[in-house]
């Protein structure tokens, strides 16, 4: 792996996510359990920025009253405006305190969706800075992570999902779409793989480790 042609992007590590008192957290902290998947990210962003890997950050946000969707959402939007979540300039839409945007990090502005790439210039900056290869981890490990996945595959990077830097709100979910799906559009690996490649470590036999 190249750092200087790789990026790792972030996909709403949010208080209302990751933090106690979210209004998610709830529905997402077994799966992070079953990981531990956010000290792992902590670690991997800090040797990340240390091999010249750029940092990106995929927040979601929404404008008090979620003017910018369907005045009748539903599916997993639906859960996003009754539970009141990532409203923008709350402290629940804050990126959480561990993995704070540090300088030299990117963070992409516009996501309202699910695929990180849809209503923003993800792809734009990616393509300036020359980066190729994209490292995926975040929430959720069946929707917004994966619909991320499908679009960069299909854009021509080669894509990397960190199996236990993802969560979903169940185990049970976040295994299928590791087993069944991520597979097919990306190349799993392990935090401690993705890690170990930065240092110089072999990533060519990725089947073992997802």
């Amino acid at each position: 792996m190249n750092p200087t042609t790789t990026a790792l992007v972030l996909i709403e590590f949010q208080n209302d996510f990751t933090t106690a008192g979210g209004s998610l957290h709830g529905a997402v902290e077994a799966s992070m359990e079953a990981t531990g998947m956010l000290p792992k990210i902590t670690g991997a962003v800090a040797a990340a920025r240390a091999a010249g890997v750029a940092i990106v950050h995929s927040p979601i946000e929404f404008a008090p009253g979620y003017g910018e969707i369907t005045r009748h959402p539903y599916g997993i939007l639906k859960g996003v405006v009754d539970t009141n979540s990532f409203v923008k300039g709350s402290w629940g839409a804050a990126i959480v305190d561990e993995l704070a945007p540090a300088e030299g990090d990117i963070v992409i502005e516009g996501k309202r969706g699910l695929d990180a790439f849809g209503s923003t210039n993800l792809d734009f900056i990616l393509r300036s800075k020359g980066i190729s290869t994209i490292v995926l981890a975040g929430f959720l490990t069946n929707c917004c992570v994966e619909s991320t996945m499908r679009s960069a595959y299909e854009r021509g990077y080669e894509v990397i999902t960190l199996t236990d830097g993802v969560a979903a709100t169940s185990v049970a979910e976040h295994d299928n779409a590791i087993s069944f799906d991520y597979p097919m559009f990306s190349k799993p690996s392990t935090v401690a793989g993705f890690v170990g490649s930065l240092a110089g470590a072999d990533m060519a036999d990725t089947s073992r480790v997802y």
